[in-house]
This record gives C-alpha cells, sequence and structure tokens, in this order.
C-alpha cells in the first residue's frame, strides 16, 4: 500500500500536518466505522467481530459459520472482546492480541502504532495517547501546525485499571499492572506493579511467569534445601 510522504512520517513518528484531505478522511472512515460498532446493539458475535475488524481494518476472512448460533459464537472466543462504546482515531494503527478484553469508553489515539498483547484486560475509559504536539506554541500552531506521535505497547497478561491513560512512547512489560486513575508517562517493567500521577513503582509481582525470577530462585542456594 503506497503511503504519501505525509502519512508516512505520521507512521515514522516524525512531524507532520493532520489536517490533510487524506487524513482527514481517514480518520471519517474509522469515525464512522466506530459509529456501526457502538450503535449495533444486541447482534451475534460474529457481526461484532466484523465490525470490529472493520475498524482496525483487519482483512482475514471470518471462517465458515456454523450450524448452532452457540457453536459460531465460540468460533470467536479468542478473537478481542472490546466493550461498546469505544472511539479510535485511524483504526489500521490498533493490534490487539487473542483474548484481550477492553471495557467500555476505551480512546485509541493510534497516530502511531498502539499493540495490547494477549489475554491483557483493560478496565473502563482507558485511554491510549500515541499522539503529541510540539511544546512550542509558535510551531504547534494550531490546525495548521504539525505534529507527531510516539508508539505505544503494552505486553501481554496486563492488566490496565479504569480511568487510566497511557501517554505517547509507553510500553508496559508482560505481566504488569497499573492502578486504576493513573497517568503512565514512561516504561514499566515487566511483573510489575505501578500507580499514581505520574505513576510509580509500587512493587514487584511474584509469579511462576516470570522466567528470571525462576531463574534467580534456582541460582540461589538456600532454595535447594529440602522443602524450600
Amino acid at each position: 500500500m503506497a503511503f504519501s510522504e505525509n502519512k508516512r512520517k505520521m507512521l515514522a513518528g516524525e512531524l507532520y500536518h493532520a489536517f490533510t484531505p487524506e487524513l482527514v478522511a481517514e480518520r471519517a472512515r474509522c469515525k464512522h466505522a466506530c459509529a456501526r460498532y457502538n450503535n449495533a446493539g444486541d447482534v451475534p458475535r460474529r457481526r461484532l467481530t466484523e465490525l470490529w475488524r472493520d475498524i482496525v481494518r483487519d482483512e482475514t476472512p471470518l471462517p465458515p459459520q456454523a450450524v448452532t448460533a452457540e457453536e459460531d459464537d465460540a468460533l470467536f472466543d479468542n478473537d478481542p472482546w472490546v466493550e461498546p462504546p469505544v472511539n479510535v482515531d485511524y483504526g489500521f494503527n490498533v493490534r490487539i492480541g487473542q483474548n484481550v478484553f477492553i471495557n467500555y469508553y476505551s480512546v485509541f489515539l493510534d497516530t502511531c502504532l498502539i499493540t495490547i498483547g494477549s489475554r491483557t484486560l483493560v478496565g473502563p475509559n482507558v485511554s491510549f495517547f500515541s499522539g503529541t504536539h510540539p511544546l512550542d506554541p509558535v510551531v504547534r500552531n494550531g490546525t495548521q501546525g504539525p505534529e507527531l506521535g510516539k508508539e505505544i505497547h503494552i505486553g501481554e497478561d496486563c492488566w490496565i485499571g479504569g480511568n487510566v491513560s497511557i501517554l505517547p512512547g509507553v510500553t508496559i512489560g508482560k505481566g504488569s499492572v497499573v492502578g486504576a486513575g493513573s497517568v503512565v508517562t514512561k516504561d514499566v517493567p515487566a511483573f510489575t506493579v505501578v500507580a499514581g500521577n505520574p505513576a510509580r513503582v509500587m512493587r514487584k509481582i511474584e509469579t511462576s511467569m516470570d522466567t528470571k525470577q525462576r531463574s534467580e530462585w534456582s541460582k540461589s542456594p538456600e532454595n535447594h534445601i529440602a522443602g524450600a
């Protein structure tokens, strides 16, 4: 797919102009796709999945329809479950893994890529802000000036509490937890609890999933005593 130079700059996290006809049209397409998803009502899982894939421009073919409604719903058990309403800027910059749950009123400003790893749980009113603006108001210049962005990456098996804001350029490591109401301004190590504004490390998560922890445990002599 060919990109204009302006769109290429946006995707690369460089200064670009958001109010060009091309990008205005891209946002309009996504806005209408979100409206269809948010207003779908009580529809089968197949239809909701189809509408979500339209938002994020996932062209993966749907599986053949099963005989019963229950069997057909089960075909989409691994697809992300995104509670409406949801608001997304472009859609094509959002990548969500399997068995992810995102509660209602989520916001994706996907100027740059936003990824969410499999089995991650996201509370209501969580905002993913990959877009940002120049600090100098002369450069910023309202709708006439340039803006830019930085990618956001959420690891697998995370839990993001309600009313969290995740800012541009943040990576949240595998298995981490972000407390409700937090503003995440910098990277979060794997298997860590953070909370606050700005979010700070509260403690480490003890889990058998953490291979580094298991490795350090196995190297410690006292842990080789019978029964330890």
